[in-house]
């Protein structure tokens, strides 16, 4: 089983709710067929997710608000 700390992912996220939604988003493309961006022995598609936001590999671009 593979544990990742929140800590050390909140420092590529603004807030817990946001990297919810960002892990959440990453999670469904996994599942409709993307590619790893991490090497991990989970098959669990949120672990993966998680993964990546960890060590940098996915991040989020915030709409211009108007």
């Amino acid at each position: 089983m593979s544990y990742t700390p929140v800590g050390d992912i909140r420092k590529n996220a603004d807030s817990i709710y946001k990297l919810t939604i960002i892990a959440a988003k990453r999670a469904v493309e996994l599942i409709n067929g993307s590619q790893k961006l991490v090497e991990i022995d989970s098959t669990k598609f949120s672990t993966i997710a998680l993964e990546e936001i960890r060590v940098g590999k996915v991040s989020y671009k915030a709409k211009d608000e108007k």
